[in-house]
């Protein structure tokens, strides 16, 4: 990556910003996955609440070009960018670009992709290696980008939206890849926040957000467990943006998804195999998962 080591070299200094409310009035925000989806939706949110420029990456420069248009319509200026978030030397090329848009107010790591198989049915490269890529590495790579121009600027509140999944809390037939490239998530982001408040960078603030499944179309086929309907994106995206606005570490939803991470967390591993698997039913909820067709450089909107 282009970041130096000594970018992060920053004295410290006392943050004024950290009493300060979060808003994207006149702020720069960047979105991945942002074409369709959840990411569409919070590339209009942040121009809804006033983002100056909006920047957007997708591989699919189709429907790029239009959720630019939306954002345009809102207000504010798109920046869209097909980017494959699959390789490392793209992040580094466009974040170059973006970068000359000065400090983001707000990066939300948003892209991701599915496959819905068991582990013996993956192939090393399209399935582990791609999902590893886009899922667990790139929301790493883009933010080294960034962080070190965010963590400098304490000018403002600013916020990093890390989107991860409630099947990095739990285990899932079906979904081993994902949920392992979602665990991954989990754990650099919440380490990340850690880190940030240990060091006293109280302007920037990190939230992990944890779903159930979302009716966008990537996990068509799939049902939700017992007492969790799948969620709407339009309902996901306001939960997660009131979380990132509070500054509210992680979020973990709807509820029960939450209640599931507890009882794992407390019984036995037989025990929660029995009430995650026969009382919550969550271990058939992939049992007839279509997903979305996905070509291999696909990095996949929510």
């Amino acid at each position: 990556m282009s970041a130096s080591k000594n970018r992060f070299a920053l004295p410290f200094a006392m943050q004024p910003a950290a009493a300060q409310p979060f808003t994207m009035d006149g702020g720069v925000a960047l979105v991945t996955g942002a074409a369709m989806g959840m990411g569409r939706l919070y590339a209009l949110r942040a121009a809804r609440e006033g983002a100056a420029v909006v920047i957007l990456w997708d591989i699919d420069a189709d429907a790029l070009a239009s959720t630019a248009a939306e954002v345009t319509a809102l207000g504010a200026r798109a920046v869209p960018r097909t980017v494959n978030l699959a390789d490392p030397a793209a992040i580094a090329g466009a974040a170059r670009e973006a970068r000359a848009e000065g400090p983001l107010a707000l990066l939300v790591n948003n892209a991701g992709i599915v496959r819905g198989a068991y582990f013996w049915d993956h192939t090393p490269d399209r399935d582990i290696a791609l999902t590893m890529d886009i899922n667990a590495l790139a929301p790493m790579y883009v933010t080294l980008e960034f962080l070190p121009d965010m963590m400098a600027d304490a000018g403002r509140p600013r916020r990093i939206l890390n989107v991860a999944s409630a099947a990095g809390t739990v285990s899932n037939p079906r979904m081993s890849v994902y949920a392992a490239s979602k665990w991954a998530v989990i754990g650099w982001s919440d380490s990340l926040r850690l880190e940030l408040e240990q060091q006293r960078y109280r302007h920037l603030a990190v939230t992990t957000f944890c779903p159930s499944y979302i009716s966008t179309g990537m996990f068509e086929g799939a049902r939700g467990p017992l007492l969790t309907p799948l969620m709407t994106p339009e309902d996901a995206v306001d939960r997660a943006w009131r979380a990132t606005v509070a500054g509210q570490p992680q979020l973990i939803a709807p509820g029960m998804a939450k209640l599931g991470k507890v009882l794992k967390g407390i019984l036995p591993v037989r025990a929660w195999d029995f009430v995650g698997g026969k009382v919550f039913g969550i271990y058939s909820t992939m049992d007839k998962f279509t997903g979305r067709a996905v070509p291999d450089t696909k990095a996949g909107p929510r």
